[in-house]
């Protein structure tokens, strides 16, 4: 059977396969095999501002283009400079916290008061914020006396509110009753009310502020004395209604809780 692939004639001027491969071998990156011509395209191709030698049979990018190692380098570069900015940032404001601190217990007055209640204070191995509503009414050492007024919007039942805001008082009273001069510590604490008569919370992420009316909620009144056996440090709290006092007995308290006065030692 004739079969038309058994008698194709190679094409006039066509190169064999080891004649192809003996050009290609002296092909160099700007595509020409004389060697002549090839350093005057090179050349040219400067003159013109468009000198990248591309080499198709590299393993590199034929274009000459860099853009992966830049995308790479751009990237690492990023990752470190906000690694940098966090670390900063953390040191910055550990910093801050105690300065806060430390102001608060060598020197008692509004403006450093002021600093501690809105930057936050450190004591033990925490770190105790309070919160954005703040008032000082007085931080003086003459008197010896320091009250504040904070209000609440963060929690949102009476005993979360108790337990935060002791803290609070707690952190605030310990750091200023280490200063000599300071031996009271009052912290008011408010909350807005709303018409059903509960808390209300600010919302999205602390933005849009509760709109109810500020109501008293309870006080915490430190005291620190002294003795033959020491310095004591001792808490009152007062200003709750009956029916918050009611509420927070009834969760924190049983009837095994010892009654204040007849505690046996």
């Amino acid at each position: 059977m004739f079969n038309r692939r058994d008698n194709v004639r190679p094409q006039r001027g066509a190169l064999s396969a080891d004649e192809a491969e003996k050009l290609f071998s002296t092909v160099d990156h700007s595509g020409h095999s004389d060697e002549e011509r090839a350093r005057r395209q090179r050349a040219h191709r400067r003159e013109k501002g468009v000198s990248v030698d591309v080499d198709p049979l590299s393993g590199e990018d034929p274009s000459g283009s860099d853009v992966s190692k830049v995308i790479t380098r751009t990237a690492v570069i990023f990752v470190l400079a906000f690694l940098v900015l966090v670390v900063a940032g953390q040191v910055a404001f550990g910093v801050v916290r105690r300065l806060n601190t430390a102001h608060l217990a060598d020197t008692a007055s509004v403006r450093t008061v002021a600093d501690a209640l809105s930057g936050g204070v450190e004591w033990g191995d925490g770190f105790t914020q309070f919160p954005a509503d703040f008032t000082v009414q007085e931080a003086d050492e003459n008197t010896g006396r320091i009250e504040v007024s904070v209000i609440d919007t963060s929690s949102s039942s009476a005993l979360e509110c108790f337990s935060t805001s002791q803290v609070q008082a707690t952190a605030l009273a310990v750091n200023a009753l280490l200063n000599p001069n300071i031996d009271t510590v009052v912290y008011h604490v408010s909350v807005h009310v709303g018409e059903d008569g509960r808390m209300q919370q600010s919302t999205l992420f602390g933005f849009l502020k509760p709109t109810g009316d500020v109501a008293s909620f309870m006080t915490f009144v430190w005291e620190k004395t002294q003795s033959a056996t020491g310095v004591n440090f001792s808490c009152t709290i007062t200003g709750i209604d009956e029916t918050v006092q009611g509420e927070l007995r009834d969760q924190v308290t049983t009837s095994f809780t010892p009654v204040q006065g007849t505690r046996t030692r």
